[in-house]
């Protein structure tokens, strides 16, 4: 539970960061130079790659990871900094040459406005997935402040983005930006060092997993036979199988490539070199937050255990070994650790940056998913309807849309409140990756080759082929499947049209 102090930390944290992010949001005169002023440093593009990115999942939801997989929870920023170079060194030229401010744009110039459309709302269901896990980070974030149940602190996280979104959507420029990174990035690193001095090591975070899994039932609740296969669990890289984290991490790379806020950054850099070198920058520092996350699930995981652990735990007759903690579930380990091993007024600092965080990025993917509802498919709804006008204005609109698309959000958290943050982040990011990988590079790198009929019907049966992999459980991870699915149809269309044209 969360003390005064800790309170007075958070609350102070909160409004520094929304006075400063209105101040320096002041400072915007237009929707271009908020958007793609063009005149970013390199250490402002890298400010603001590694402040989309740096959210919850690469936070909360890697420790998590860590908690349950050890050092496999790593790949998902070590992913999401190798997508940033790729984007950099591979993408920032084309890119910034082709005269866009979209992806799509990209796509559409190329194939047509039903590719944009289309891919619109394919990638509707990738931001829908990141609201999720969004909603799950805040959950267990207010969940082991406040020690609410898992319902209640989803449906608080929920309300909270929601009115994150009507102050304006906290979206963090400039200096605003600069400041919760600075903070978030601080906090992460001093986390990991405490760790590091107080278990000891390597070898003291090793033994204190060992010494968790001396309980049977411990061993059985979490498919573990042996010491061998305790070791392998958290000590080696590929713990949920070597397809899987690659699989995993190949999703990061794309999904950041093919998704617009990460493009945005690079399209506002002063130059070509300047977006490179911001990328490459980004790519630096992505991994060693996630290196500290990683390690504090690592601690919690040999020092507690969840409720349904401790349920397991009493049914078998055993009791909790002495010194060993209680968390409700395996997201709050990061959340339980800042409460209960960092000093209270460094716990407030970083408890208010991270939640000030999640939210914030909650309500810009939640405002974004709304735009894509009313304008893309409602707009086109009533453009083929014959309709001119709307009873409700485009406002209201929107913010009806934010409510049902934050109500869903949380009925699909409960339904999936067992899952993991960062296997949500990985699914997102494919799905996106998944719709448009092969369209913009085809568009950017090889312009005429390919019918915009091919690339409308790769688009749908890529997402679909890789959802299917998803929740079907199929070898491997299935990003694969998407990519794979998405590229056949793509030269097999291609194919059949050369045939025609010869004869």
């Amino acid at each position: 539970m969360i003390s005064i102090i800790h309170l007075i930390g958070v609350v102070l944290t909160v409004v520094l960061l929304l006075v400063v992010s209105w101040w320096s949001g002041r400072q915007v005169k237009d929707a271009k130079s908020f958007t793609t002023g063009g005149n970013s440093g390199s250490w402002m593009v890298c400010g603001a790659l590694l402040g989309t990115l740096a959210g919850g999942q690469s936070t909360i939801g890697t420790a998590q990871l860590a908690f349950c997989y050890g050092l496999s929870a790593w790949w998902f920023t070590i992913g999401a900094g190798l997508g940033s170079l790729v984007l950099g060194l591979f993408f920032a030229g084309p890119l910034r040459r082709s005269g866009c401010s979209t992806l799509l744009e990209v796509v559409s110039r190329e194939y047509g406005h039903m590719a944009e459309t289309v891919g619109s709302i394919l990638f509707l269901i990738g931001i829908f997935i990141s609201i999720m896990s969004q909603v799950l980070s805040s959950s267990a974030m207010i969940g082991s402040l406040f020690g609410i149940p898992t319902v209640w602190a989803s449906i608080t996280g929920a309300v909270l983005i929601m009115l994150m979104v009507l102050y304006g959507g906290i979206r963090s420029a400039g200096v605003g930006g600069i400041v919760k990174l600075i903070l978030l990035y601080l906090c992460s690193i001093v986390a990991g060092i405490v760790v590091w001095h107080i278990a000891g090591g390597l070898s003291g975070l090793r033994e204190g997993v060992d010494a968790i899994y001396q309980s049977p039932t411990l061993n059985h609740a979490n498919g573990l036979t042996d010491v061998e296969s305790i070791h392998h669990r958290y000590g080696s890289p590929f713990a949920r199988g070597i397809f899987k984290d690659l699989g995993g991490c190949l999703s990061l790379i794309l999904g950041v490539v093919c998704t617009q806020s990460y493009a945005q950054c690079i399209w506002s850099a002063a130059s070509t070199p300047k977006a490179r070198r911001g990328a490459v920058l980004c790519a630096v520092f992505m991994p060693i937050i996630g290196a500290a996350c990683t390690l504090v699930g690592i601690y919690m995981r040999g020092h507690y255990v969840t409720a349904d652990e401790l349920r397991a735990l009493q049914a078998a007759g055993e009791t909790l070994p002495t010194g060993i903690g209680i968390i409700e579930n395996s997201a709050q380990a990061f959340p339980a650790f800042i409460l209960k091993h960092l000093p209270a007024w460094l716990g407030g600092l970083m408890l208010g940056t991270m939640l000030i965080n999640i939210l914030g990025c909650g309500s810009g993917l939640s405002l974004g998913a709304a735009t894509i509802l009313v304008r893309d498919v409602y707009g086109n709804i009533k453009h083929r309807m014959g309709m001119t006008s709307s009873p409700l204005s485009q406002l209201a609109q929107t913010r009806l849309s934010i409510i049902g698309i934050l109500t869903a959000a949380v009925i699909a958290t409960l339904l999936f409140h067992s899952s993991f943050i960062n296997d949500l982040g990985f699914l997102s990011l494919g799905l996106r990756a998944v719709a448009i990988l092969f369209p913009l590079c085809f568009a950017l790198w090889f312009p005429g080759r390919f019918q915009p009929s091919s690339v409308l019907l790769s688009m749908p049966v890529g997402v679909a082929a890789m959802l299917l992999a998803n929740f079907t459980s199929l070898p491997g991870d299935a990003v694969y499947y998407g990519l794979t699915a998405s590229l056949l149809i793509l030269l097999t269309f291609k194919q059949q049209g050369q045939h025609q044209l010869q004869h």
